[in-house]
């Protein structure tokens, strides 16, 4: 069984937590989002496998909980290796956003996500990752990802799509694809 860290909202840790059991109110727990984009400027998404409990077959980027001890660039880099086999360096990337959440979908969940976004091009070895979560990987253009989104395909939950939807002239932020 998985355990986390829990958090107060000044990111102080105040305890702990056991995966699947209701989380308190006053705690929080800290997960990672971990959005990949190679030098073409598509991102990598990820398909869930028919065996996940939730949203199994939707898409999203890789991400996962925090486990106790770990700080959310060690759990990013962690996740990325153990969904989809990639090794990535520290250096190709960045926390880019915090978000705080009480609820997701209806249910209260209590954390806060750390949003990360790493520089990478070279394969996707789904035959190296150490689990079967990921059913399979893909590089997406921007219109894809957006399509993807609209169509109800990704991940309802992922509120933080907003923020790797790019022009020309970078990264902009793109309210009229999040539904809240």
């Amino acid at each position: 069984m998985e355990i986390w860290d829990l958090y107060n909202l000044n990111g102080e840790i105040i305890g702990e937590h056991k995966r699947g059991t209701p989380m308190p109110e006053e705690g929080y727990h800290l997960v990672v989002h971990v959005w990949i984009r190679n030098s073409e400027g598509k991102y990598l998404m990820t398909q869930r496998s028919a065996n996940k409990k939730t949203f199994p077959l939707a898409w999203e980027c890789v991400g996962g909980s925090v486990l106790q001890g770990e700080d959310s660039l060690t759990a990013a880099l962690r996740e990325v290796a153990e969904e989809v086999g990639i090794q990535l360096r520290p250096e190709n990337g960045g926390k880019v956003l915090t978000q705080i959440r009480d609820f997701a979908d209806g249910t209260r969940v209590n954390d806060i996500n750390d949003v990360y976004l790493f520089s990478y091009d070279g394969e996707i070895p789904l035959s190296k990752a150490s689990t079967d979560e990921v059913a399979q990987a893909a590089w997406m253009t921007r219109d894809e990802v957006i399509d993807l989104f609209q169509s109800g395909k990704i991940v309802r939950t992922i509120k933080d799509l907003s923020y790797f939807v790019e022009n020309q002239n970078g990264m902009f932020r793109c309210p009229e694809i999040i539904q809240e």
